[in-house]
């Protein structure tokens, strides 16, 4: 099925087709039923008896499987098409977590979250080149329907996974692989093949790539922001154990960054979509920052509380633009790829942050991890304006290609 089959019918830009919505599904059962992620350094620290570094690294080896599946997702989604990548996944995933549940060992459980890494990453890239197909002016709202849709499962997740893990963790693994299934049943059912033919004759990624500069440059910027925002949310359950909080707190908080971008999604699109882009990211990465630093210095629930609200604005901001940004970026024959290394800036993040942030809060304490946060969100926000004029050329120039199409 064609992009232009797809959205025939459609008589504006502002109406999504359906695509969008049965995509935005998959995100929801998905990460509804993701039970495992919020729990799972209390999981290793409580139930497994790890130390705090040995639990980082070994949410780290998540990320390390998630950042490889970022490239190969990309990668497959160019070749055997989008759909069955994200089966791939979903059915890939069910089986990691079945595993990493059942692990015992310290080696095993660090393979087994690798390979939970690598198969839950597949859904990514290859989603997001499904809507990067469809015309650029629908592309902003698809993309903030498909983060919208993933944080209200989140928040459900968040809050219900709190409430499991005061019972026992065990349920918590076998509940998100059911959840797996359900998502790629809706897959099957609901969501069609975007690739088109012409993809069969498309260049090598890594040639483009490496002449892109512009795509070097924002991918590297939000490497940083991503480490930032990810060592924000892996130390956060320790200082607020660190203060004798329960899991049930811990995940009534996190449950308001679901929360707050569900309710705050749709008025940040009707605002940001049209503002500049890379002013947006860059505000946005500033506001990470500074829900970093008040987590770590704050001793109180409402303190923990705001610093999850202004972190949560920070995601809003980086989500309204973060997709539609590098689809402008991507060549039409690469997209999948293209969004595969966007998104691998996100997995990257996710080794670094966990690592980074329980070690400096290991080593330096809840001041330096605080300072060090601020600081990194005023220097991305530096960066990021940097090249906020040639994102604006760029985009521009691809706004103009696809309205002419």
């Amino acid at each position: 099925m064609t992009v232009a089959t797809i959205t025939a019918g459609r008589t504006s830009a502002r109406r999504l087709p359906s695509l969008a919505w049965a995509l935005g599904a998959c995100h929801l059962v998905a990460r509804g039923g993701a039970f495992v992620q919020p729990m799972l350094v209390l999981y290793l620290t409580q139930e497994q008896r790890m130390t705090p570094a040995a639990a980082g690294a070994v949410v780290a080896a998540v990320g390390i499987g998630d950042f490889a599946s970022q490239l190969l997702g990309g990668w497959l989604g160019d070749r055997i098409g989008r759909r069955k990548t994200m089966l791939l996944g979903f059915l890939g995933t069910a089986i990691a977590l079945a595993a990493l549940g059942s692990a015992e060992t310290t080696p095993v459980i660090w393979g087994a979250a690798v390979g939970y890494g690598l198969a839950a990453g597949l859904f990514r890239p290859a989603g997001s080149a499904s809507v990067a197909d469809l015309p650029p002016e629908q592309r902003v709202r698809a993309y903030s329907l498909l983060y919208w849709a993933a944080n209200l499962g989140y928040a459900v997740a968040a809050t219900v996974s709190g409430v499991l893990a005061s019972r026992g963790y065990g349920l918590l693994f076998w509940l998100n692989a059911v959840a797996m299934l359900a998502a790629a049943l809706i897959v099957v059912a609901m969501v069609p093949e975007t690739r088109s033919a012409a993809s069969e004759r498309r260049r090598a990624l890594l040639p483009v790539l490496r002449a892109d500069r512009l795509m070097l440059t924002m991918t590297l910027i939000h490497v940083g922001c991503f480490t930032l925002l990810m060592q924000a949310f892996a130390t956060l359950p320790l200082l607020m154990t660190a203060h004798h909080f329960s899991s049930a707190t811990y995940g009534a908080v996190l449950a308001l960054n679901g929360f707050a971008i569900v309710v705050l999604q749709p008025l940040a699109v009707a605002v940001l979509a049209n503002r500049d882009r890379g002013t947006v990211l860059a505000v946005s990465m500033s506001l990470v920052g500074s829900g970093g630093g008040l987590a770590a210095l704050t001793p109180s629930i409402a303190g923990y509380a705001i610093a999850v609200v202004v972190l949560s604005l920070g995601q809003i901001g980086l989500a309204v633009q973060f997709g539609a940004t590098f689809a402008a970026l991507a060549p039409p024959d690469l997209r999948s790829g293209y969004l595969g290394v966007a998104s691998s800036a996100w997995s990257l993040g996710a080794v670094l942050g966990p690592m980074a942030g329980t070690v400096l809060l290991q080593q330096g304490g809840r001041t330096w991890l605080g300072a060090t946060a601020f600081a990194a969100g005023f220097l991305l926000f530096l960066a990021q304006q940097a090249v906020a004029g040639r994102l604006r050329v760029r985009s521009g120039q691809t706004i103009e290609k696809g309205t002419n199409r």
